[in-house]
């Protein structure tokens, strides 16, 4: 099935599982968004969060998984939220199903493309607030910063310089810093 020319067409979760082998998308309130390969820096990053997550929830015995995309995450009951976050974090087994995670995961982290700023900064802060999701984090390749929302605090975001250390609000012991991933 292609990607809808037509904004306006509505899809179902079956019509999103069903998409040619290769072509990635995400379904939003009944509306299918194109996604396009990321760039090196974007994989970069990825690597370098997926890395420091995974070790710190080894070294911690944690229950938490961490998965990079493409990972489908489904995050209503309705069925007609299907995102594939740059990075979930899912701390309860009992969400996690062969196709993916079934409700919010515990910390999401998106990677802005040039494509992805307004769908990222907006939408998907809307989306992933209203779904339960503790902590969101947008990474900017761009700007070099990050900002973070705890949503379960309910603070306004903090925008964080890539040469500056993070602390992890999920989690005791866990800083990272951008810049030195990138290195």
């Amino acid at each position: 099935m292609p990607l809808p020319k037509n904004q306006n067409d509505t899809y179902t979760s079956e019509q999103y599982w069903n998409l040619p082998d290769g072509q990635r998308a995400e379904l939003i309130d009944g509306r299918l968004y194109a996604m396009a390969p990321p760039s090196r820096i974007h994989q970069e990053i990825i690597t370098g969060l997926v890395s420091a997550i995974h070790s710190h929830i080894k070294k911690n015995n944690g229950p938490c998984k961490v998965y990079p995309a493409p990972f489908a995450v489904n995050l209503d009951a309705e069925d007609k939220n299907w995102v594939e976050p740059d990075i979930s974090i899912i701390c309860d087994p009992d969400k996690l199903t062969d196709r993916g995670c079934e409700g919010a995961p515990d910390w999401i982290i998106e990677i802005i493309s040039p494509g992805s700023r307004r769908m990222d900064y907006l939408t998907k802060h809307i989306l992933y607030a209203n779904a339960g999701v503790r902590e969101y984090w947008i990474v900017d390749p761009m700007k070099k910063h990050t900002t973070i929302y705890q949503f379960e605090k309910d603070d306004a975001p903090a925008i964080i310089d890539f040469d500056r250390t993070i602390e992890v609000g999920l989690w005791d012991g866990l800083c990272i810093n951008i810049a030195e991933l990138l290195k």
